[in-house]
């Protein structure tokens, strides 16, 4: 999919095509049924690296002075408070370490922006440097950091930059990494533990940052019930099919993240960029009336499929950040443990490391 967070931050990231749609199967964690399996609360410890270069040495202004940006620490305690509400307490998160930066980071061709080369991009009066990505193994390599994650010092790394910076919303490294809204990081896999690298744009919000986990979550829940290509499928322009069939076996993530473009009377939650009923991509706003099972979610497991009428009035008329806190919210953050896979998706969205690889 192509998203527009990627786009500001000069990094477009396109899913591979889908080869089908079905994969109604779930990907067994080898883990025993049981309704009774606890939910436990995931701890996520962080490293930050956050870049902020002195735009102005005569002054000391950094670019979130130039600019008039929120402070990044405010928008990382935004984020960690809203992960922790919207999943009831199963998303916590510490911030171990925060770096500052007072320097543009490496691009993957060994560019780097400076003040002077910097202001024209961002004033939209030159273009951007292509290839346009930040280099990733670059900055594992700086701060050793496959090393510390496979000692345990934190578990993923929070990379916090500005417009055309060349980050990707999230990208998994390590053994076993696979697509996490970006392809997985070539040349990791000698850490001994999945890592994830979030990357968030500081002239943007807190909403924008969970806009970014909500694609995480999407991406790692496809991986748990073995579905990417319906994933990928449900966001193509122009799909073919236009809609599931009559009919069709879906598995749990699938019914969850239907919507009603797609399965015509039988929305579900939607995705990050299509409500229930939404027309198109970001159409978090539109007013008409669809039937969807949102609220049967909020009682999982015990799904009934009972559906009513819902609008934009339900997740913040238009908000971006308003609809991904009403979307994460509905991820399923219960007691149990059936066909193998936790009722409790945050023990995944989490912990990339407890999605079983079926090999």
């Amino acid at each position: 999919m192509f998203d527009y967070l990627n786009s500001l931050l000069g990094h477009a990231v396109q899913q591979p095509a889908p080869q089908h749609i079905q994969g109604t199967s779930a990907v067994a964690n080898l883990i025993a049924d049981d309704p009774n399996t606890p939910a436990q609360p995931i701890t996520t410890k962080a490293l930050v690296i956050t870049y902020n270069p002195t735009m102005d040495p005569s002054t000391g202004k950094k670019l979130t002075d130039l600019e008039g940006w929120t402070s990044p620490d405010i928008l990382i305690n935004g984020y960690i408070s809203s992960l922790l509400q919207v999943s009831n307490g199963m998303a916590r998160h510490q911030v171990v370490q925060n770096i500052v930066l007072d320097e543009f980071p490496p691009l993957t061709d060994g560019f780097s922006y400076t003040a002077l080369t910097f202001l024209p991009v961002l004033n939209g009066t030159q273009p951007a440097h292509n290839p346009s990505g930040i280099d990733y193994n670059a900055i594992l390599a700086r701060f050793n950091i496959m090393q510390r994650i496979a000692n345990n010092e934190f578990d993923e790394v929070w990379v916090m930059g500005f417009p055309y910076g060349g980050l990707y919303e999230s990208i998994m490294a390590g053994a076993g990494a696979f697509w996490c809204n970006a392809p997985a990081l070539a040349n990791t896999a000698s850490c001994n533990r999945r890592f994830i690298i979030m990357g968030f744009n500081y002239q943007r919000g807190v909403g924008e940052m969970l806009h970014s986990y909500a694609h995480r979550a999407e991406s790692i829940m496809a991986q748990v019930f073995n579905c990417q290509d319906f994933l990928a499928w449900a966001y193509r322009p122009n799909r073919s099919p236009a809609t599931i069939a009559t009919g069709q076996a879906l598995n749990l993530f699938q019914r969850f993240i239907l919507y009603d473009q797609i399965a015509p009377g039988q929305a579900g939650v939607g995705l990050v960029h299509f409500a229930p009923n939404s027309a198109k991509d970001y159409d978090w706003g539109n007013q008409k009336l669809v039937n969807s099972t949102c609220y049967d979610w909020l009682a999982f497991p015990n799904l009934t499929g009972n559906s009513r009428g819902v609008n934009c009035t339900e997740w913040g008329n238009g908000d971006d950040g308003a609809y991904q806190q009403w979307w994460l919210n509905h991820l399923p953050k219960v007691n149990g443990v059936k066909n193998g896979i936790y009722n409790n998706w945050w023990h995944y969205i989490a912990n990339p490391n407890n999605v079983y690889l079926d090999n």
